[in-house]
């Protein structure tokens, strides 16, 4: 994955791996072998330009033979990231979960979004290179299972230019070729049981955590109830949506429409 420019937050996380791999007498090149990575993606975490996932902190601290300390390092970044106090929750569940369920009705889904789109719609640098670092869960050894489903109208409002929508279309495009991404567009209709965007994580060992935005900040709850709700209503939401191959050709009409 591509460096992007270090953050305290990061900075700090790579001070503690320096540290704890200087204090087992290792150099990048040893401890990289020992996971294994390469050098210089030891060096790239150390330096803060790259956050990596919790898995491969879980990897270090059984390199290191440190417990968990790198596991709880990578939870503080992203707890002191900048995040909403409502939304802060998520990202954790994200970031470890196997099967990520949302609905979109009018932004792209943040994990498949590109820069120039992020930039566009949150105009706030710090909350772009939080948003981009939430998508490397997508890039981790394992990655979830993504259940995405898109309300048309999100392809078809402009956000920044014609050229950064051109871009966004391409992005789905090419994501939903993914072997473990299943991306469908839903009609303009009403669907019962859905009054909004949703964000669905479910955890390896069966545990779920929803976040429901709304205008005015949002909701992220574990109760059984309201997920059950949300499950259920979301997969009526499949079933009347387009199937994978013809949301495939309406993204395609959408290149050519901003090209």
């Amino acid at each position: 994955m591509p460096s992007r420019k270090p953050t305290r937050q990061t900075i700090a996380f790579g001070i503690a791996l320096a540290s704890l791999r200087e204090d087992a007498g290792l150099t990048r090149l040893e401890l990289a072998k020992r996971i294994p990575v390469t050098r210089s993606y030891i060096g790239q975490v150390e330096t803060g330009t790259t956050r990596c996932t919790k898995e491969f902190a879980a990897d270090l601290d059984k390199a290191l033979e440190s417990g968990t300390e790198m596991q709880d390092a990578w939870d503080d970044v992203l707890k002191s990231t900048r995040y909403p106090p409502w939304f802060a929750d998520y990202p954790l569940a994200e970031g470890t979960a196997s099967l990520l369920r949302a609905f979109e009705t009018m932004f792209v889904y943040g994990l498949f979004q590109t820069p120039a789109y992020a930039r566009a719609l949150l105009q706030d640098e710090a909350a772009v290179e939080a948003r981009l670092r939430r998508q490397d869960v997508l890039q981790r050894g394992n990655p979830p299972m993504l259940n995405i489903v898109l309300l048309e109208s999100v392809l078809w409002t402009c956000m920044g230019s014609p050229e950064i929508m051109r871009e966004q279309c391409e992005h789905l495009l090419t994501i939903s070729e993914w072997s473990n991404v299943t991306l469908q567009i839903a009609p303009m209709r009403y669907y019962r049981g859905l009054e909004g965007p949703f964000n669905l994580a479910t955890q390896p060992n069966g545990d779920e955590l929803l976040h429901m935005p709304a205008a005015r900040g949002g909701i992220t709850t574990s109760d059984r109830e309201d997920i059950l709700h949300m499950v259920g209503a979301f997969s009526a939401l499949q079933a009347r949506a387009l199937g994978v191959d013809d949301s495939r050709e309406f993204l395609r009409k959408a290149v050519v429409r901003w090209t």
